[in-house]
């Protein structure tokens, strides 16, 4: 687990976006199952999380005309059992982290995992969710 003063900072680069903290298993159940579509960031500490993955989903969110209904996030390594929880959702895939998934209606419908996040630059994650949002949102 890691300490609140690293993962403090990284949660309010997202949640000052207008990203809501899943802290709880119950949040995450509750905001999953609601109709619409749902943009799920799995945040983490290491570096294609703050080199890619968080600017890339908030470019996505914030240059688009359509964007999911609900923009959401929990931190791994911090919001334990909150990211338990929603990696029961994303399955099959496997654990990930960073992770961003976009779910309709309690469905996975889009998935960037780890690999696919790692050496990218952001504005290629941002397009790649503009994408799927066009398509599923």
């Amino acid at each position: 687990m890691y300490p609140e003063y690293i993962v403090s900072p990284m949660k309010a680069e997202l949640t000052s976006h207008g990203f809501e903290e899943l802290l709880t298993p119950a949040d995450v159940d509750n905001v999953l199952k609601k109709e619409g579509t749902t943009l799920l960031f799995i945040n983490s500490v290491c570096g294609c999380s703050a080199g890619s993955a968080r600017p890339g989903v908030i470019m996505a969110v914030e240059n688009t005309t359509k964007k999911p209904d609900h923009i959401t996030t929990t931190f791994a390594g911090f919001d334990v059992e909150a990211v338990k929880q929603a990696r029961n959702w994303l399955l099959p895939y496997p654990p990930s982290s960073p992770a961003i998934a976009l779910l309709k209606d309690g469905k996975v419908v889009h998935m960037i995992e780890r690999q696919s996040i790692e050496g990218r630059p952001a504005q290629m994650i941002a397009a790649n969710l503009r994408q799927a949002f066009e398509t599923y949102c």
